[in-house]
């Protein structure tokens, strides 16, 4: 990969790397003051790597990954739009993952208290005619990466429906975390709560467990679900914080072993070392009017696994 040029892209005070992959696609790098460190394509507007300070992967990339457009890229945190999973006539997540996208020179503001120790940049997603064709909606999807001055990485949405008719859609952050080994992983803040099991054509259940734990193939939707959820690695001693913001529901998925082997750009035994939990709206779809924009927040931080349950006390997410 040739490294590129520094440039201003979304703040005067803020200086951004722009890099090009080797199918000639930009990808943007952001680093905190403290040495954490992301990385975003534009194609797909896909976050591909997010390290802490001490230079540690924290999402999971397959080695047989495909990087190549128009093909999706497996791991990261691909965005799935305007369609979730297969349910609906489009391909599998719908096209904005498998797009090409533009960096927003507009880059309108968004209401929040932006502090200047933010490393952001924002991308813009319009309908090609080939996009019309297969989904007749006119929008404008904007992105905002942000990597804080404390290693969390931010992901803002708004999509904002510039057509004459009203539209719905479902959504996804469909997030690979990457994981010591998926026996020692434990997700916390979705017990009790009603899920879909797309592996029982999407009958419902109710969580049993006191924790979320994986013996065996898992790709649920809990429904409803609570902004803040943690997922905790016992063997590297880290917990993953998630909070959201605008989207109801957590899928949970890792293939294991058996759907691995059927996975063309997926590793064999590459199911230990991953699992999706994905910040989602996928049970019902969300509908805009015209001129009416939604927004879908997510942020992911990583914390020493010392006092766990304690994170999910902490209040609502701030980006």
């Amino acid at each position: 990969m040739s490294m590129g040029h520094y440039t201003n892209l979304t703040d005067p005070r803020t200086e951004l790397e722009v890099v090009r992959d080797w199918n000639g696609v930009d990808q943007v790098v952001l680093r905190s003051p403290r040495g954490a460190y992301a990385r975003v394509s534009l194609h797909g507007g896909q976050v591909l790597s997010w390290r802490n300070d001490r230079g540690e992967e924290l999402l999971f990339t397959s080695s047989k990954a495909i990087f190549k457009p128009p093909k999706a890229t497996r791991g990261g945190i691909p965005i799935c739009f305007p369609q979730f999973g297969n349910s609906g006539t489009l391909e599998q997540h719908g096209f904005a993952r498998n797009r090409i996208w533009a960096l927003d020179e507009e880059h309108p503001p968004l209401n929040q208290n932006d502090n200047n120790s933010k490393a952001s940049v924002d991308l813009i997603l319009k309908p090609s005619e080939d996009d019309l064709k297969c989904w007749p909606h006119g929008f404008e999807f904007r992105l905002r990466v942000s990597l804080t001055k404390d290693g969390n990485l931010s992901l803002v949405s708004r999509i904002r429906n510039v057509n004459g008719k009203p539209f719905s859609f479902s959504f996804g952050y469909h997030t690979y975390l990457s994981v010591s080994d998926i026996s020692e992983v434990r997700i916390e803040g979705l017990e009790t709560l009603d899920y879909l099991d797309n592996l029982s054509q999407r009958e419902r259940f109710t969580e049993q467990g006191d924790a979320i734990t994986f013996e065996s193939e898992v790709d649920r939707v809990y429904v409803s679900s609570p902004n803040v959820i943690a997922v905790l690695d016992h063997e590297k001693k880290r917990t993953f914080v998630i909070r959201k913001e605008g989207l109801p529901d957590v899928v949970v998925w890792n293939p294991w072993e058996k759907k691995s082997k059927n996975i063309v750009d997926f590793g064999d035994e590459e199911y230990k070392q991953m699992l999706c939990v994905d910040a989602a709206a996928a049970e019902r779809q969300i509908t805009l009017k015209p001129g009416e924009e939604w927004t879908g927040k997510l942020e992911l931080s990583e914390v020493p696994s010392t006092n766990c349950s304690g994170h999910l006390d902490q209040p609502g997410i701030i980006i």
